[in-house]
Order: C-alpha cells, then structure tokens, then sequence
C-alpha cells in the first residue's frame, strides 16, 4: 500500500518549501520557512516512526543542517543534494540511510553510466537512490538536473526505469512542473511508475490533501509512496495534516 513519506528541505541553510521549478541561483519562490531548525524535523518524524523520509539540500549553505537532521537521526533518513562519488560514503558515515543523486550522473547532460558504477563501488546499489526528477515534455517525461532547470535527453519511461532498477534500492521522482504548487499531482506520471517501477518508488509534487494520498494508492496499485510538503501543516499548510498521514500508514483508511 502506498506510503506517506516526510521530507525536509533545506535551501540557503533554513528549512523552507518552495515552488520547485523557480529555483534559481538568485533563489526561488518560497511558500514557507520555518522558524525550527532541521533536527526539529528530524526529531518528529523519528518520534513517530515515519521510515523513509528524505533530506535535500537544494543548493549551497546547507552542509551545517543536513549533518545535523542525518545526526539527529541516524539511519532514518536519506539525503540528496550535490552528491557524487567523492562525498557519498561520508553522508552514509554521517547517518543517512540512503543517498540520492541526479546531476552527478550526467556529464553534458548525457547519462554517465561510468558515474553511476563509480557511485555504486562507493556506497553499494543497497544504499544508492536515483533521483529521476523530470519536466513534461512533448513526448512524456524528461528527466532535469541542475536544480530542475536543466531538461535532460534522458526519458523517464518504461526502458528507463527497467533498466536503473537493477543499479539501485530506490526511485525518487519529483514531477518539477507542479512540485510546491498544491494544485494536485501528475496522475499520468503517477500511473506510469505504478505500472513500471519494480523497486520502491517514492513520488512527490502537487499533493494537497489526504485524498492524494488515496489518489497515488490507486492510481498505482499501491506501489508508489507520495511525499507531501507544502500543504502539510508543519510546513504551514492546510490542506492534511500531519497526525493524517501517521494515520494513514498505521492503516487508518
């Protein structure tokens, strides 16, 4: 059955959730930032158990709070952002459960399939996320790094996905075009992962309500996992709430 998965998003060092496709070096649109630092995230989501959970660092100044939410809860949470070959192992030694990487794995916005096996030597597939966060296009979905701002050549479609699966533990897929919208979720991109994926997969972008989640359950069979951001209460949302979502994973439905 699908799972609500918790996220904390960290951007020039504060804990915030934005509108995913205006992120820029100059910054981005914001909905919120928080007044707790990332271990107070990191605290609530270890306190109720919430597995799965992932942190992103979306851009430069946020080493100092990552280290501190992977810390605060070692081996509970995954970590994204900047990750390459070099700097992998050390956010495993720092607690994450997982690293999840996009752009490390393009060279000239070309897939590396030399990256991706130099990042598996380092951490092993078991612990490896690949981050296929995409844009619409006129044939589908692309996948874009560089902050989302960057359209790949690289489709997110059944070959695709078939063929990453067997190189890591999971997939993280933000659909950029809606993420922090609250306008609903990409239910075309939500089926195709529901009938393609083989391993966990973890979607996020547009959610809005409990009804989503419910939404992603059938639309994938329950294969899929949903992580909402802007819309949930402790990120000044309206639309669920937390104490929601740890129902709806206890079985609550």
């Amino acid at each position: 059955m699908t799972q609500f998965r918790p996220c904390i998003d960290l951007h020039q060092g504060q804990v915030k959730q934005i509108v995913g496709g205006s992120l820029q070096d100059s910054g981005a649109k914001t909905n919120f930032i928080s007044q707790y630092d990332a271990a107070h995230y990191a605290n609530l989501y270890k306190d109720h158990n919430l597995q799965g959970g992932h942190v992103i660092a979306l851009g430069p100044g946020n080493q100092e709070q990552a280290l501190l939410a992977l810390e605060t809860w070692k081996g509970g949470l995954q970590f994204g952002g900047g990750v390459n070959a070099d700097n992998a192992s050390s956010y495993i030694e720092a607690g994450a459960s997982h690293v999840i990487v996009t752009s490390y794995l393009f060279e000239n916005d070309q897939f590396s399939w030399q990256r991706l096996e130099q990042i598996k030597a380092e951490v092993g597939a078991d612990r490896l996320i690949l981050d296929l966060s995409c844009r619409k296009t006129e044939n589908g979905w692309n996948i874009a790094t560089n902050r989302w701002q960057t359209v790949t050549e690289t489709k997110v479609d059944k070959a695709t996905l078939a063929e990453l699966s067997e190189h890591c533990a999971e997939f993280l897929i933000h659909a950029a075009d809606v993420e922090g919208l609250q306008g609903g979720i990409d239910k075309e991109l939500v089926g195709l992962l529901g009938e393609h994926c083989s391993i966990p997969v973890t979607y996020a972008g547009g959610a809005r309500s409990l009804e989503d989640l419910k939404l992603v359950d059938q639309l994938s069979n329950g294969k899929v996992d949903l992580t909402i951001g802007s819309a949930l209460d402790i990120f000044g949302g309206s639309g669920v709430t937390l104490e929601e979502c740890i129902r709806w994973n206890q079985g609550e439905r």
